[in-house]
């Protein structure tokens, strides 16, 4: 598999240098796995690890224009050749980069000449991906008009704004449609990778480089990282919408949700797809869930309680919402947030000033 990662004014080293090691290790895992991984090992599709060998990843570092770039901290990126010394590729990536002085991605002219590049590189059949900030050179190249997509938390509202026609999700951690791939956060080029070598190689060549990465194979949502409401605050409707959630009674549906405002239930359709990308039903959904987080992180709540207080009559139905909106179940959530909450807490002990 012939791969394309991109590097631009401000790129992060380690993104761009990391997928390039990330690759590496899968192949070299392929080629000769731990003892013992190999048996048995097959992914959803019966690909054994004998047929896995004869896959590769290939990885070339391009800029546009085949010069060193220089990271965010002034060092110098080493490239090994321009877009256009590749004819075609298999896939091709973007990393997360700097941001200018409007707290922004910038667009350059190398930007643009990668966003054009990709265009047509996509046309061509290849599978095209980017990571944070990123995503902003796909948008710009056109390739997220009326596609899912996501990008770094804390750019959702900055992206949307530039991109309209962008299909954005929130608080995913990986959204693929018609062979165009985003993650979010500027670490997040593990994820990317990883997606890229389930996809093409199937999930346990995945979970093995994920092993020998010490890596998640699985990634978390950005949502359970982001401030909770953080992306409801971008409009008085759905500030105005959650306080409903939070504060209604169990059971409360969409068209329960859409009188309470005074709209009509297309209405209320409409302006969610337009704000959030969500259905009322998703919206409430998140919103519970989002509320639930919270309160979990109390160690007296039990979780029939936190359910109760978040609109769910039935704890099954609550967990069942809390685990595809997470990725984990409630007990999980507040074992994981507990954890890292002690981090936070170590470190302040350690480091008081």
């Amino acid at each position: 598999m012939r791969i394309a990662i991109i590097a631009v004014d401000g790129s992060m080293l380690s993104a761009v240098a990391g997928l390039a090691d990330l690759f590496w290790i899968t192949n070299q895992t392929l080629r000769a796995p731990p003892s013992g991984a190999a048996r048995g090992m097959r992914d959803q599709a019966g690909l054994r690890v004998d047929e896995a060998q004869t896959i590769s990843f290939d990885a070339t570092i391009v800029s546009a224009d085949g010069k060193a770039r220089v990271d965010p901290q002034g060092r110098s990126l080493p490239v090994e050749g321009s877009l256009h010394d590749l004819d075609d590729c298999d896939l091709a990536l973007v990393t997360g980069m700097a941001l200018g002085h409007d707290g922004l991605p910038p667009v350059s002219d190398a930007i643009l000449q990668t966003a054009a590049w990709l265009e047509k590189m996509h046309n061509r059949g290849a599978l095209i991906g980017a990571a944070c900030a990123g995503t902003f050179v796909l948008g710009e190249a056109g390739l997220l008009d009326g596609r899912r997509c996501t990008t770094t938390w804390w750019l959702h509202h900055a992206f949307k704004q530039r991109f309209p026609k962008a299909q954005l999700v929130w608080g995913t951690a990986v959204e693929e449609q018609d062979r165009v791939v985003t993650t979010g956060g500027p670490l997040s080029w593990v994820d990317l990778a990883l997606h890229v070598i389930r996809r093409e190689a199937g999930a346990d060549v995945a979970r093995l480089a994920a092993d020998m990465s010490v890596a998640d194979s699985v990634p978390l949502p950005q949502l359970v990282y982001a401030p909770r409401g953080f992306v409801n605050a971008a409009d008085p409707l759905l500030l105005q919408a959650e306080q409903i959630i939070r504060h209604g009674r169990p059971g409360l549906s969409a068209e329960g949700l859409a009188k309470a405002l005074n709209l009509s239930g297309r209405t209320l359709h409409r302006r969610l797809t337009e704000l959030t990308n969500e259905s009322p039903k998703a919206f409430i959904t998140r919103v519970r869930i989002e509320t639930a987080c919270v309160l979990l992180e109390t160690p007296s709540a039990s979780v029939k309680q936190v359910a109760l207080k978040c609109g769910y009559r039935e704890e099954t139905a609550f967990r069942r919402a809390f685990i595809q909106t997470t990725g984990m179940t409630p007990a999980d959530y507040r074992r994981w947030s507990n954890g890292r909450q002690r981090g936070v807490l170590a470190r302040l002990e350690d480091d008081p000033g």
